[in-house]
């Protein structure tokens, strides 16, 4: 009769007065170890595909999803991320009058975050604007190609950043990051016309 296994984790061993069932054995050990280990899928799609039926997750199952790069842990009601493989930062397009490497920031750049399982939308650098009209608009959507639709907010997401007291009234700018992937800044006016807007530490939720 089979054993379980001294760790506790509910698998049955083989023992020596067992009849002989080599392929038994192998699927019965297999079946205790795979789902207790990190299970590796192209997507979350293929999980959902493999993963049903006597195969349904359990609770503490692990995942690495490989096209994206993450780790998923199963609570057992719904798959939460736990971690995000590396994420390269990437530059943001800007539209016409502004330039990168406002104040000496460098570019305006973006990368995706996962914090306590939630994804969310990370910026760094700056932006400059050597000169404005006489009188500015009220906002500036200032990327000229929207963010990919993988780091677009579910609703809007609207931030605090910093830019400078030169020839500006204020020290700080309202950001709106947009559902469909683009970015606006508020506030800028005829006493608003700082040379720099930073967005160094700026996040959002997704």
């Amino acid at each position: 009769m089979p054993t379980t296994d001294g760790y506790g984790q509910g698998f049955a061993l083989p023992t020596l007065t067992d009849a002989p069932d080599l392929p038994g054995q192998l699927s019965a050990l297999a079946a205790g170890l795979i789902p207790r280990g990190v299970m590796r899928f192209a997507s979350s799609s293929t999980r959902g595909a493999t993963l049903t039926g006597s195969y349904a997750p359990v609770g503490g199952m692990l995942t690495y999803l490989q096209d994206i790069q993450r780790l998923d842990h199963y609570d057992g009601s719904t798959w939460v991320t736990i971690s995000t493989g590396a994420s390269s930062w990437k530059t943001i397009s800007l539209t016409s009058g502004f330039q990168q490497n406002g104040n000496s920031n460098g570019n305006l750049q973006y990368r995706l975050l996962n914090i306590s399982g939630e994804e969310s939308l990370q910026f760094r650098g700056a932006i400059g604007r050597s000169s404005w009209p006489s009188t500015p608009a009220g906002s500036y959507v200032i990327n000229s190609t929207a963010l990919p639709s993988a780091v677009r907010p579910q609703t809007l997401r609207t931030v605090t950043i910093p830019c400078s007291d030169v020839n500006s009234s204020r020290i700080a700018l309202k950001l709106d990051v947009r559902t469909d992937g683009y970015l606006e800044v508020f506030g800028t006016g005829s006493g608003v016309k700082p040379p720099w807007i930073g967005f160094n530490g700026t996040i959002v939720s997704l």
